[in-house]
């Protein structure tokens, strides 16, 4: 994924890449190696379901919204930004955006990861896991939030903008946001009817993505 999202913002920039855009990627590439390396020694066998192509039960809605926002992570986003620093020089961002980004960077893989490892149907799709006991699960930051890993997945995407320092890289990540909210409001209704549990769960847990707001 990550190469891909680096060979789509090389071309589209045209030029090699900047110091700013190099420490996106360098951080990108820390996140996947850690998450990786997490998910093995803390739940190695959600490690294994999440890389398994074809699970039973997934939601069609579900595994349409996955692709898309994952596209424009995948194609979009490094697209817009290297069209804007690199080519075209729409925008920018002064320097000290790039604090702020980092911010959002890390909070982004601690919360994903403290996800995965608290949960272990933290799985790509929406999917009642029967077939593997599937329970509500409360603790960790799902004590913040019902949905922590979309919150983490946004987190991520506001920082590419931030870090490289493209004003016009937050159009495709406010798509991907709205995609996040869409699956979010989804999920969670879902959840709430075929989950045991869940409709008690969102009695303790109230907000569904953001802290204090929705």
């Amino acid at each position: 994924m990550l190469s891909i999202q680096l060979t789509i913002f090389y071309f589209s920039a045209g030029q090699a890449i900047n110091a700013r855009s190099r420490l996106f990627f360098i951080a990108s590439l820390l996140h996947y190696v850690s998450s990786v390396t997490a998910q093995y020694w803390l739940n190695p066998e959600l490690l294994i379901q999440r890389l398994r192509v074809k699970r039973e039960g997934s939601k069609t809605w579900d595994e349409v919204l996955m692709r898309v926002s994952n596209l424009t992570v995948l194609i979009l986003i490094p697209l817009t930004a290297g069209l804007d620093v690199g080519r075209y020089y729409w925008s920018t961002l002064d320097i000290y955006y790039v604090g702020i980004g980092l911010v959002f960077f890390a909070l982004s893989t601690v919360l994903i990861n403290w996800a995965m490892w608290i949960n272990p149907f933290f799985e790509p799709t929406v999917r009642i896991q029967k077939d593997r006991g599937h329970t509500v699960i409360s603790g960790g930051p799902y004590k913040i939030v019902r949905h922590p890993g979309y919150l983490g997945g946004i987190l991520y995407t506001l920082s590419a903008p931030l870090i490289i320092g493209s004003l016009y890289t937050f159009i495709p990540v406010a798509i991907y946001v709205l995609l996040i909210m869409l699956r979010t409001l989804l999920e969670d209704r879902t959840l709430q009817r075929e989950l045991e549990g869940y409709s008690e769960y969102t009695k303790q847990t109230k907000y569904r993505l953001f802290p204090w707001i929705w």
